[in-house]
């Protein structure tokens, strides 16, 4: 049996920011949006000041993390730490269960 863990990714952007990276932004978006929407990628964050993102992924393993991130087209252009969270809380509005009566 496959056990699923959460791993925050602390990213350090790149203090200048060229056309090439630029370039990347809709592909990187895209394959956010894929992740997020299969649920393997469960929060992305960019802080103010543009220097620094976060995501919360699930996998079983940070192996599995490091493959996911090789999909993204800026990893490339990024330090990144990888840590094991002991649990991820979060206040969701949940959507009440769909009735078809």
């Amino acid at each position: 049996m496959q056990t699923d863990f959460q791993f925050m990714v602390d990213f350090n952007l790149p203090e200048e920011i060229g056309p090439d990276f630029m370039d990347l932004l809709p592909q990187q978006r895209a394959v956010v949006d894929d992740y997020l929407a299969d649920g393997r990628l469960v929060n992305y964050a960019l802080s103010l000041e543009r220097a620094k993102l976060w995501a919360i992924f699930t996998a079983s393993s940070e192996v599995e993390v490091i493959e996911m991130l090789l999909d993204f087209p800026l990893t490339p252009y990024l330090e990144m730490e990888i840590s094991l969270l002991t649990y991820y809380n979060t206040n969701e509005q949940a959507l009440p269960a769909f009735s078809p009566n």
